[in-house]
């Protein structure tokens, strides 16, 4: 597809554009015409034109080069542009149905009109640059490509990251390929601060979607989530309505290879939300001798169905934006041996020594460090030294535990999906679901208790469905029927099992009942075996049924050497009856709020409740 500016808000809703000659040139020459910046660049992907722009920033004092990492760059944003703007972020679908009540709707006409104002000789004094990348190895079979204008080089070097950026884009779609076309403006500088900045930005922001044409408009932020088009705007908002409309699944998971001492492969993709040990599980380094995990992706995976009815997955994206904070040597030494160089670090604190610095990275913070707002900082300045939401841009084959064939177009099969949430009661560690439907359940319905520190009520829970509720580009009840119905497409001999697991299970005292980790490799080699059992691969499945699931037999989860007390372990196991009772009300409200959930769906709350039933 392509595209041009509306200068007239078309009575067809096509955010700010309605078709025209097919080409880039022409879509790119609309843009121009309308943002008035003072320079065109057509970007070809080389680690020449990456470096120029990182050089270029140094100079301009927007970056600063860190001495202690090779090729490496600390950025600074602005204090107010420090992470996602789920409020100014809208999916502009032609019917408000169709995007459903957790997104923020606006009809595209009136948001055409909106964003045609706003990005109007938005790019002056400014270069724009063009970025054609594809998502997926270029010309793979569920891969997928788009073009990004943006006016940020801080973007620009970053797509470079994640993204596979090259001119072979172009001639792709000069040979009839569909594609995204993506505009991003950082938009009018706000007024000077006491922080060096690596980007400028505005107090308006839009991040718009509009599912139909398939277009991202994206003014007044140069943060990664709201800036970097092909991450979550294309790769899963408009990537999910996209597999939809086309018969496939863009979701926010990570994926692994996990090997047993066998040499047996298996292949999991897994949906967490944040702060629920998703990074940990996608780098994880198995305790349990003879297993291997090996990482695919660590947050979004496109699956699509092969010719034999399997589910074969891809990571789409080429590196890692990840947060800094809490991860250091204990908790995700692969990260850390990840970040060793070429990695473009944002927001957090730099060291007297030229290195960076975050909470968790180390045990003691430094004496001295100059914080993410550029000012000094002490132990006892009683403030973070990185903002909670700092992150650092790597590329993923960088990583040691990547797998060798990590990019592979065809993909991996999916031998297990497994759903995960943070919860200090009632979901045990590992439940596998009893089939395909209850699976789905099981991840309509994942959630985690909030906490003492974060906003509402303590012991609340927060809905996250399959972890897409900010990052669907449709309405959630509609994403489950997708999902029943990919499953009735899919071989029954090749179904992936599905699968639930919660590591933050505490007991009295609100004691940590799993130690979490490495350790985790335990319960993922139980879900190996589970996946060989429905297989029938082994004869032994080590399961029982409970009234949530399947769960592991006595002494089939090897919990050899732990220290486990037997009551601790039966408690992360223990199904509190009349709690789940309290749940199955409260997940029936959370339904009747989302309106028209599928009947499949309801089907296993009213069977839940059956099985909790004396």
């Amino acid at each position: 597809m392509s595209t041009t500016i509306d200068h007239h808000a078309s009575t067809t809703a096509r955010a700010v554009v309605v078709p025209t000659d097919g080409t880039v040139e022409a879509w790119v020459a609309e843009v121009a015409a309308l943002t008035q910046p003072d320079d065109v660049v057509w970007c070809d992907g080389s680690e020449v034109e990456k470096q120029r722009l990182l050089d270029e920033m140094v100079d301009a004092g927007t970056l600063v080069r860190l001495a202690k990492r090779e090729r490496s760059y600390l950025a600074r944003s602005h204090p107010s542009d420090v992470a996602r703007v789920e409020s100014r972020t809208f999916i502009c679908s032609e019917r408000q149905e169709d995007a459903g009540p957790t997104n923020n709707w606006r009809d595209p006409r009136l948001m055409g009109r909106e964003l045609h104002a706003v990005f109007a000789g938005s790019m002056r004094g400014r270069t724009l640059y063009v970025v054609p990348f594809s998502m997926g190895p270029l010309g793979g079979p569920i891969s997928q490509v788009g073009v990004e204008i943006t006016d940020s080089p801080y973007v620009v070097a970053s797509m470079h990251v994640m993204t596979r950026v090259s001119r072979d884009v172009l001639a792709l779609i000069d040979a009839g390929h569909e594609w995204v076309p993506a505009v991003h403006s950082v938009g009018a500088p706000l007024g000077p601060t006491d922080t060096d900045v690596a980007w400028p930005c505005n107090d308006t922001k839009y991040i718009a979607h509009f599912p139909e044409s398939r277009e991202v408009w994206s003014y007044g932020s140069g943060y990664g989530g709201n800036a970097l088009l092909g991450k979550k705007c294309f790769a899963l908002r408009i990537a999910s309505v996209m597999g939809r409309d086309e018969g496939w699944l863009a979701e926010h998971m990570l994926l692994v290879r996990v090997t047993a001492p066998t040499g047996r492969r298996y292949h999991l993709a897994a949906a967490f939300p944040s702060a629920c040990g998703k990074t940990n599980l996608a780098m994880l380094q198995p305790t349990l001798p003879g297993w291997s995990v090996e990482t695919l992706g660590d947050d979004i995976v496109w699956m699509r169905p092969d010719d034999d009815g399997a589910l074969r997955a891809i990571n789409p994206e080429a590196g890692f934006f990840g947060v800094a904070p809490g991860t250091g040597v204990d908790t995700n030494p692969t990260a850390i041996a990840t970040l060793e160089h070429d990695v473009i670090f944002t927001n957090v604190a730099l060291t007297d020594d030229g290195d960076v610095w975050w909470e968790g990275l180390t045990p003691e913070a430094p004496e001295h460090l100059v914080d993410w707002t550029g000012a000094d900082w002490t132990p006892g300045s009683g403030r973070p030294a990185a903002h909670p939401n700092s992150r650092f841009t790597v590329a993923a084959a960088q990583c040691p535990s990547i797998a060798p064939d990590w990019d592979d177009p065809a993909g991996v099969p999916v031998d297990a999906i497994v759903f995960g949430g943070r919860r200090a009661t009632n979901v045990p560690l590992v439940t596998q679901a009893f089939g395909w439907d209850h699976g789905v359940f099981l991840g309509a319905t994942i959630s985690s208790e909030r906490t003492a520190a974060a906003e509402g009520t303590v012991g609340e829970l927060r809905r996250d469905p399959f972890a897409m509720m900010p990052f669907c580009g449709y309405a959630m009840p509609d994403h489950w029927a997708h999902w029943l119905t990919m499953g009735d497409r899919l071989n029954p001999a090749r179904l992936p099992a599905v699968f639930q697991v919660n590591w933050f299970r505490k007991g009295a005292g609100g004691r940590w009942l799993w130690p979490g980790f490495g350790e985790n490799s335990r319960v993922v080699a139980w879900i190996a075996e589970q996946v060989d059992a429905a297989h029938h691969v082994r004869p032994d499945a080590g399961a029982v049924d409970s009234p949530l699931g399947r769960v592991p037999a006595p002494g089939a989860l090897d919990v050899d050497g732990l220290g486990l007390p037997a009551a601790d372990l039966a408690e992360l196991f223990h199904v509190d009856r009349a709690a789940w009772r309290h749940e199955a009300d409260l997940t029936e409200a959370f339904f009747a709020e989302l309106g028209h959930v599928p009947d499949r769906v309801r089907a296993q709350l009213d069977a839940l409740r059956a099985r909790l039933t004396p």
